[in-house]
């Protein structure tokens, strides 16, 4: 396309994600405009999203300006540019050096550095000493490096490699880990910078077939007979462009590179009112330490959406399997390193499931029965990260609710070990197979917008009265107590079991019926804290998951908890420094960030295949709507002759 080609497909929207033609014409603009040569690679190019006042202030016709932000890589030299261009007028508005960062990895560089490695003699060398003669039959897994502590590195654009062998082709080759065999490539030169050999550890004695096909013994069940999800007429919810509405709810969906699936301008209608909630959401980071010694371990620590780019990496969802029932799907749209279209048909999801009951009561006097169910909307997307899985989804309830729900399966980060040997830092899976201890830390970038752009965040804290004849005279009293978060520092907070501890968020300036301020609770699900030595590589680079919860005030450039490049990072440039600020955010346009954690003592039962974990947290109307907002919902259909609305007298 050349530069002088305008843009085919029109958006209705400042916030739809970048089209195909946007983004082939964003790169023709910036190769034509900065003289791009081949060693130009494209990490990212995507939609530059307008400022709030324009989204907050647009109008349905309002004229559009379309900027794609990019980050380019020069392979020559291994310097980061950003880009800012107006697709619109056809310019570079702004082209920056950005020095001593890397970006993540580039799509390609996954299967150019497996490429590489096997066809390395000192690594063919490797191979035979360990008695492999065939390295088509070796599987190669790029790792990020983190901080690598040599200084020769500095200035390099490295991952290492963890490397597996197969017994013959499409078998499970992480059954049979090299532990010890670690290559650290040059991605920029794609080439060997050194061999990390650690020492010949024996190849695992058992196979890990997880398909039928492969594995004799397994007998596939026979007694599951059809479940069927049907909706005759349609599903509820309308789709125009990436806006999504649904009973009450107006959604509008992204989608990046890096974060994958994003909530933009989340509303609801309340009385015909259109009230919105969240400006932007979506899953910041994710933090997976682990806590072994071993040489061929104590290196790892992946940060997967900024170093591998979860969005990119994403499944193509087919029905049946990764979603069941009336599915209406979105694709998400990139570029690839060389500036072209990587495509993902079907990468999100978006159906309606029943959830229950919503509210029920029977009056036991006249026996008078009310029911309603529940149904939920759910927008969904699945990732694959090397060995591991996983899903991420938002749920949306008629009561007003938002969930979300991370889904953990795939396969373990797994290591050889003697026969007999005891790991002490993880488990024993499989005959001599150990799967080190680790965590999964997700954060979450939540930017509130309850009623409006200026809210607060309140904790509360349950303490028990003291005895007191008068006041407390049967000692079962107690109450919460409310603290309104003033600064960015006092804002760091972590979850309390003890004082039943909670947060809200209100908005001052808007009262409901009982004349509070109307709020929304964040309301934690399972979760964990993180056992890293202050001084430790990790926690200087993620120092933000220490807390379960933090407060800022809003700045467009702060959108990662890891900063904007977190590979290869020494530390700096995130969450736990930008509060250092100490900024006011007390009636002010805040962001609220949330880490959860899976603390995971790998089991036997996790192998070959992890059987899908599941965490989350709900955003839960506190005060936002002056009584039920399911109190409308229609009776439900009986699928018998009896009715659910009745009275048995």
């Amino acid at each position: 396309m050349s530069v002088q080609e305008s843009v085919v497909t029109k958006v209705n929207h400042p916030l739809e994600p970048l089209t195909e033609e946007e983004i082939l014409q964003a790169v023709a603009i910036l190769k034509d405009k900065k003289n791009l040569t081949a060693a130009s690679r494209f990490e990212q190019v995507g939609l530059h999203e307008p400022p709030k006042e324009v989204v907050l202030n647009f109008k349905e016709g309002d004229p559009i300006q379309r900027e794609a932000f990019a980050i380019v890589v020069d392979t020559s030299n291994s310097a980061t540019y950003e880009a800012v261009v107006s697709i619109t007028n056809e310019e570079v508005l702004s082209y920056q050096h950005i020095p001593g960062v890397q970006p993540s990895f580039l799509f390609e560089e996954y299967s150019e550095l497996e490429e590489t490695v096997k066809k390395d003699p000192q690594f063919i060398a490797a191979l035979k000493r360990r008695g492999i003669d065939n390295p088509d039959l070796v599987m190669v897994d790029p790792w990020s490096v983190g901080d690598t502590g040599f200084p020769e590195d500095d200035g390099k654009r490295l991952a290492k490699a963890l490397c597996f062998v197969r017994k013959f082709p499409g078998d499970n080759a992480y059954a049979y880990p090299l532990t010890g065999l670690l290559p650290v490539v040059d991605l920029a030169k794609m080439e060997i910078v050194r061999i990390e050999d650690h020492g010949v550890k024996p190849i695992a004695p058992t196979a890990a077939p997880y398909v039928p096909e492969q594995n004799e013994e397994m007998e596939v069940r026979t007694d599951l007979k059809p479940l069927n999800i049907t909706q005759p007429e349609g599903p509820s919810f309308e789709i125009d462009g990436h806006n999504i509405k649904w009973q009450k709810w107006d959604i509008r969906v992204g989608y990046t590179a890096r974060e994958g699936l994003v909530l933009n301008t989340v509303d609801y209608y309340d009385k015909g009112k259109k009230r919105p909630v969240l400006y932007r959401a979506s899953l910041s980071e994710m933090v997976v330490p682990y806590g072994d010694t071993n040489p061929a371990h104590d290196w790892q620590c992946a940060f997967d959406a900024g170093e591998y780019g979860i969005g990119q990496l994403a499944n193509s969802l087919t029905l049946g399997c990764d979603c069941l029932g009336e599915i209406r799907y979105l694709d998400a749209v990139m570029a690839t390193s060389k500036g072209e279209i990587h495509k993902i048909p079907n990468a999100i999801c978006i159906h309606e499931e029943d959830y229950g009951i919503a509210w029920k009561h029977t009056d036991w006097r006249t026996e008078e029965v009310e029911v309603r169910r529940s149904r939920r909307l759910v927008i969904s997307f699945f990732t694959t990260v090397a060995n591991y899985d996983y899903g991420f989804f938002w749920y949306f309830y008629t009561d007003g609710k938002i969930e979300h729900e991370a889904k953990l399966t795939g396969i373990l980060n797994v290591g050889a070990i003697e026969e007999g040997q005891n790991p002490r830092y993880g488990s024993e899976v499989a005959p001599q197979i150990s799967a080190p201890i680790h965590q999964h830390i997700f954060n979450y970038r939540i930017d509130t917008h309850i009623d409006g752009q200026k809210n607060s965040v309140v904790e509360w804290n349950t303490v028990a009265s003291k005895p007191d004849s008068k006041n407390n005279p049967k000692l079962n009293a107690f109450y919460h107590e409310t603290t309104t978060l003033q600064t960015e520092l006092e804002a760091q907070r972590r979850m309390n079991l003890e004082t039943a501890r909670g947060w809200k968020i209100i908005n001052p300036n808007s009262k409901n019926y009982v004349g509070e301020p109307v709020g929304y609770a964040l309301v934690p699900g399972h979760n964990s804290v993180p056992f890293l030595h202050e001084e430790s590589s990790v926690m200087k680079r993620a120092g933000f998951i220490k807390n379960h919860l933090h407060v800022t005030k809003f700045d467009r450039d702060q959108k990662y908890a890891s900063g904007k490049y977190p590979n290869q990072n020494k530390g700096g440039g995130t969450l736990d420094h930008w509060v250092k600020a100490n900024r006011n955010i007390e009636n002010e346009d805040i962001v609220v960030w949330y880490n959860m954690g899976v603390h995971h003592i790998t089991r036997p039962e996790d192998w070959p295949v992890m059987p899908t974990e599941y965490i989350g947290f709900t955003l839960k109307p506190h005060g936002f709507f002056d009584g039920n907002p399911a109190l409308d919902l229609p009776r439900p259909s009986a699928q018998t002759d009896a009715s659910c609305h009745h009275n048995h007298k």
